[in-house]
This record gives C-alpha cells, sequence and structure tokens, in this order.
C-alpha cells in the first residue's frame, strides 16, 4: 500500500542560512542506509520536507529498519500519494486510506491538511472539513476529536498529494558527518561501543582502535570488538578500525612499574598511542566509555592521569551515567549480547589485587621514568605493525 515516506527531522529544522547542507548530508546517510535494502528509492527535498520515494517493489520493514539507523531523522511517515484529480477523487482516496489502515473504525479523528500549492482552490480549514464529512458519511462509527484524536490524518498537497497517519520514531541527533571526526577507544566492553554511538548521534563520524594483546587475548576476543564496531557501524556509517598489538607495552610496563599503577600507566599509553593514530587520521578528539567512580582507572583522579597525556580533547559521553543506564542503552542499540560474551580483553590481563586509585601525577611520571630505556621502540613497532579494518 505505502509507497513512500515522509522524512521528519528536528534539530535540523533550528539551523539557519547553512539548513540546507545538515539536510543534504542527512540525505546522503538515508541512501547509504537504503542502499542495504530491497529494492531502489528516490529521495528528494520538496518545499522543507525529505521524501522517500519507491521505484517499484520494495521490503516495506527491511526500509523502515535501515532509516530507524539514520541519525538526524525524527520521524518516518509512511505515506501513500495521489494525483490531482480533483476533491472528489481525493475523498474518495482518503476514505480508502482509513478503510486499508484502521480495520476497527471505532475511533475518534483529526484532518490536518497542509496547502503547499497555493493555487489549489479550497483553503486548509475547509479542506479538513469536507474530508473529515467525507469520512463520517463513509464510516459513521468514527467521531472527530480536534484536541486528542487517535489517528490525526495528514494531508499534504503538493505536485502530488501525500496522505499519512503514522509517525515511526526516528532516532534522532544529527546526521553523521556534520560534527567533524573522532577516535573511539573501542574494547569488547559494555560502555565503549554505546559511547561511540551517544557521539555519532551528534553528528560526529567514527574511526576506532583496539589494542589487541595475543596471546593473553584470543581471536574470538578480537572477532567480538568487530562485532561490536559492525553493530555501531550501522549506525553511524563505516568505521576504520585500527588493531594495535598491545602484547609488548603492556608485558614492559608489568616488567618496569609498581603493580598497582599498572592499570593508569597502560592507559596513559593507551591513550598516547590513539592520539598519534588521531591525529595521522584527521580525527578533532578521542572518545571513551568512562563513567566517574565505575571502576579504579575510573576515579576523578585517574581520569585526570590519563588526560595528562593528550593533547587534543577527550570525550566521555557517559561521564554521568551509571551501569543500569549504560546497559539500557546498550540493549537498545543491539550491543549488549556481543559486550557480555566470556571473551578476555586486553585491559583486563594485568590488573591489581589493590590497583591505586588516587594516583599522584608526580608519582606516576615518575614511574614512566622507568620505561625510558625501550618504550619509544615498542610503541613505533605498535604503530608500524597495526592492522586498519574497514567495518561496515
Amino acid at each position: 500500500m505505502f509507497t513512500a515516506f515522509l522524512i521528519k527531522y528536528a534539530e535540523i529544522g533550528i539551523k539557519g542560512k547553512n539548513r540546507y547542507l545538515f539536510e543534504d548530508m542527512l540525505m546522503h546517510q538515508m541512501k547509504l542506509a537504503l542502499k542495504k535494502c530491497e529494492g531502489e528509492f528516490l529521495i528528494h527535498k520538496s518545499q522543507g520536507r525529505i521524501f522517500v520515494e519507491a521505484r517499484g517493489e520494495f521490503d516495506f520493514e527491511e526500509a523502515v529498519e535501515g532509516l530507524k539507523k539514520v541519525f538526524g531523522i525524527s520521524g518516518i511517515c509512511p505515506v501513500v500519494y495521489a494525483e490531482d484529480e480533483g476533491f472528489e477523487k481525493l475523498c474518495q482516496r482518503v476514505v480508502e486510506y482509513v478503510d486499508q489502515v484502521y480495520p476497527d473504525k471505532h475511533k475518534t479523528f483529526k484532518v490536518h491538511s497542509r496547502r503547499a500549492r497555493k493555487d489549489y482552490p479550497k483553503e486548509s480549514m475547509e479542506i479538513n472539513a469536507d474530508l473529515g464529512a467525507a469520512i463520517l458519511q463513509a464510516y459513521p462509527e468514527m467521531s472527530v476529536d480536534v484536541h486528542e484524536p487517535e489517528i490525526l490524518l495528514n494531508v499534504e498537497i503538493r505536485e502530488k498529494i501525500y496522505i499519512y497517519s503514522e509517525i515511526i520514531p526516528g532516532p534522532g541527533g544529527m546526521p553523521v558527518g556534520t560534527g567533524g571526526k573522532a577516535m573511539l577507544l573501542l574494547s569488547g566492553g559494555i560502555d565503549s561501543p554505546v559511547a561511540g554511538y551517544m557521539i555519532a548521534k551528534r553528528g560526529v563520524k567514527l574511526d576506532a582502535v583496539y589494542f589487541h594483546a595475543p596471546p593473553y587475548t584470543s581471536e574470538r576476543a578480537r572477532q567480538k570488538v568487530v562485532d561490536l564496531a559492525r553493530t555501531v557501524a550501522g549506525y553511524a556509517g563505516p568505521v576504520w578500525l585500527h588493531v594495535i598489538n598491545f602484547t609488548d607495552i603492556q608485558l614492559y610496563i608489568h616488567e618496569k612499574c609498581p603493580h598497582e599503577e599498572l592499570t593508569i600507566i597502560m592507559r596513559r599509553y593507551m591513550m598516547r598511542i590513539a592520539e598519534r593514530i588521531a591525529k595521522d587520521t584527521e580525527c578533532l578528539g578521542l572518545i571513551t566509555g568512562e563513567s566517574i567512580g565505575q571502576v579504579a582507572s575510573q576515579t576523578m583522579q585517574s581520569l585526570a592521569a590519563t588526560n595528562e597525556v593528550c593533547t587534543i580533547p577527550v570525550y566521555r559521553p557517559l561521564i554521568g551515567f551509571d551501569k543500569l543506564e549504560i546497559v539500557e542503552v546498550a540493549q537498545r542499540i543491539g550491543t549488549f549480547e556481543t559486550s557480555i560474551l566470556p571473551y578476555e580483553d586486553c585491559c583486563t590481563i594485568f590488573v591489581a589485587k589493590h590497583p591505586v586509585t588516587k594516583p599522584n601525577l608526580n608519582v606516576i611520571r615518575r614511574h614512566e621514568r622507568n620505561l625510558d630505556e625501550g618504550i619509544e621502540a615498542l610503541v613505533e613497532r605498535a604503530l608500524e605493525t597495526k592492522e586498519l579494518l574497514i567495518v561496515e
């Protein structure tokens, strides 16, 4: 029945003279999403509206699921459109629409028309009244409620006439690509994929870096991270995943530094390496899944210690979330079940029994000097041997 969608957006609508740039990027992201769906689609703008029209047969549910992952969309309205063949024919099409979409006629309704074509012979109020009368005549068990109707029937009169009443919620946010690019420190845990999703929702394109430590972490652990990146890419577009072999660096820190400081010092080197890759790939910041107080490396003092090695901004979208809130988002976006698979993560290998929770920055710097003899060579080797995967 439905052959088109009207796409609603929210935040983009408050942009000024450059709104068209956001609309164009939104349309680009929609094209990428619909390429994966059965059928061919035409996406076009018309008088402040974005429409998706199917060119022939298509899978309705698949198309809706694809559009529901495009940031920037606040609502997806399945549309029936008709040629302007006179008002009597329009009444007939509207009555048919109500019959097909609402088998149970014991409902209240309201007609809301929008006359974008000012040469149409009836004004909006007249269209509302006359279409409402046609519906009541066809289905007397229905009734009008102009304040809280169960059905809000929208009729937009343009070059064609669009009829719709359902609004399927979209993810909101801003189109990916309108907010620059950032580097996500991606692990196999619950938090970092959610952090990537939330930053992408603000229009930021994602690259990612994963620290792998074979043989202490298995190929299954690595594949788990690739699978998480693929799920995030369903919302954020293709993710360039940089895989760093961190084993030698981790072992060297374990040998040279106090064990209670291992987590902090390892984290500082992860941030240094991630920043090197970020600068090489023109990323404007780092993204982590940290939230205050969740583990020893995420106290205010520990976060300050890891921040200290970075010269570009570090974004932590989960900083004020508790674990239940993070899990809730992970379940909604489809990363949770993968995140809880029991495969080792690089960060959990050399965890001290009593890790420092309030590191003294001067002490950390002093102990890092124990690494001076060999750490830079190990970092360079890790960067030279990194693997790049493009995950879609």
